[in-house]
C-alpha cells in the first residue's frame, strides 16, 4: 500500500477503478477472487469460495461455456488487446503513470477553492464531451478497441491525459464493459453485437484534475429487459445525486440507490464503490451504493463520484485472469452510470455534463 492511504481504508474496499493490486492477491491463484464487504467489521475479505470455484469451472471449462441460461446471448469472452497507445510528451501526466502499482485511495476529502472548482468543471466537462462522443460510436460491428482509439485521440487532442492509461497495469484509455461485465472491461478486438449493452467509463486528467463519468449505451436493437435495467440504473444515480448537500450522511446515498433497485428486484453490486476525485484519481470518501451504517457527512466544495452498478441476477463478481475485467457470476446483465459531483450550498452540481 502506498503512503498517503488512510489506514481505515487499507484492505477494505475496491474503488470503482482500483485493480487487484490495491488488495493483496496471489498471482499463482488460478481462479478469480471474490471481494466481499462485511458490514460488521468494516473490512473486505478476499476468498475463493467453493461455490465460486465451481461456477468458474462451469463457466470456463465446460462445453456449454458460451451459453447464458434463458437467453440467446453468448457469454462475453476476451478478445485481442492492441498495444498501448502513446500520449504526446507535452501533456501533463498523473503521478502514478508508469508505476504498475495503483495509487490507491488517498486520505482526506477532495475540497476545492474557487480555482480548483473551475479546474474540476473543465475536466468534468471534457470527460462528459468525450463520453457523449463515445456513445455515438456504439453500433453493431465496431470493436471496443476502436472506441478506445477514438476516445484516446479526442482526449489528447484536448490537451488532457486519459486517466486509466497506466493506472497500475491497466493497458487502455477507457473502460468498456459489455453485457455481464460489471466494470473495468479492457477494450479489445471483440465487435459489438446487435442487442448488446455497453458501459463506457471515461476519466480525463486536465490541468492537474480528474473528471470521471460513465454511462451505459444500447447497441442496435436491445430487448426490453436490458432497457429496463439501464433505465433503473440511471434513475438510481439521479435519485442519489438529488439528496446530496452539505451535512448529508454518505450512507443516505446507499439507502436511496438500494431502495429504488429493490422496487424492481435488481441486485446492487457491493464490491465496487464511488470515491473522492479531484487532484487525485481516488480519495476519501468511500461511497457505498447499498444500505450501510458507515459514518461520514458531505462537506461544502467537496467532489466525489457516485456510480451504482445494478444486475438482473447475481451480484457476485468474477474476475478474469487479466486482473481487471469483472463479470457477474451467472452471466446476467449489469449496468452502470456515474457522475462526478460538487457539493454546493444548495445541494450538488453535476460536474460531468456537457
Amino acid at each position: 500500500m502506498t503512503s498517503g492511504v488512510s489506514p481505515q481504508l487499507q484492505m477494505r474496499l475496491k474503488s470503482s477503478f482500483v485493480g487487484d493490486r490495491f488488495l493483496r492477491s496471489s498471482r499463482n491463484q488460478p481462479l478469480p477472487q471474490l471481494f466481499r464487504f462485511n458490514p460488521g467489521n468494516k473490512h473486505v475479505s478476499m476468498q475463493l469460495s467453493r461455490t465460486l470455484s465451481g461456477l468458474t469451472n462451469l463457466f470456463f471449462n465446460r462445453r456449454n461455456v458460451d451459453e447464458v441460461p434463458n437467453s440467446n446471448r453468448k457469454r462475453l469472452r476476451p478478445g485481442k488487446v492492441s498495444p498501448r497507445r502513446q500520449v504526446p510528451k507535452h501533456i501533463q501526466r498523473p503521478p502514478y503513470v508508469n508505476s504498475m502499482i495503483p495509487a490507491g485511495l488517498v486520505s482526506g476529502p477532495q475540497v476545492h477553492d474557487k480555482k480548483g472548482i473551475e479546474c474540476m468543471r473543465a475536466s468534468g466537462r471534457l470527460a462528459a464531451q468525450v463520453l457523449q462522443y463515445a456513445g455515438t460510436l456504439v453500433k453493431p460491428g465496431i470493436t471496443t478497441d476502436e472506441i478506445d482509439e477514438a476516445v484516446h485521440q479526442m482526449i489528447v487532442d484536448n490537451g488532457a491525459y486519459p486517466s486509466p492509461l497506466g493506472y497500475g497495469s491497466f493497458p487502455k484509455s477507457v473502460c468498456t464493459s459489455v453485457n455481464e461485465c460489471i466494470c473495468h472491461g479492457i477494450p479489445d478486438s471483440r465487435p459489438l453485437e446487435d442487442g448488446d449493452i455497453i458501459n463506457i467509463d471515461v476519466t480525463v486528467y486536465l490541468n492537474g484534475y480528474h473528471g470521471d463519468t460513465s454511462a451505459t449505451f444500447y447497441c442496435g436493437s436491445v430487448d426490453d429487459e436490458a432497457k429496463k435495467l439501464v433505465q433503473i440504473t440511471k434513475e438510481c444515480l439521479d435519485k442519489a445525486i438529488s439528496i446530496c448537500a452539505p451535512g448529508v450522511e454518505f450512507k443516505t446515498i446507499g439507502k436511496t440507490i438500494h431502495d429504488h433497485a429493490d422496487k424492481y428486484r435488481y441486485g446492487v453490486v457491493r464490491e465496487f464503490v464511488g470515491h473522492g476525485v479531484g487532484r487525485v484519481f481516488h480519495a476519501d470518501p468511500v461511497v457505498l451504493h447499498f444500505r450501510n451504517n458507515e459514518s461520514g457527512r458531505m462537506v461544502l466544495n467537496q467532489t466525489f463520484t457516485i456510480e451504482p452498478m445494478l444486475t438482473i441476477g447475481s451480484i457476485n463478481p468474477v474476475k478474469w485472469n487479466d486482473d481487471w475485467t469483472i463479470v457477474t457470476a451467472d452471466g446476467s446483465l449489469s449496468a452502470q452510470f456515474e457522475h462526478t459531483i460538487l457539493i454546493t450550498p444548495d445541494g450538488a452540481e453535476i460536474m460531468t455534463q456537457c
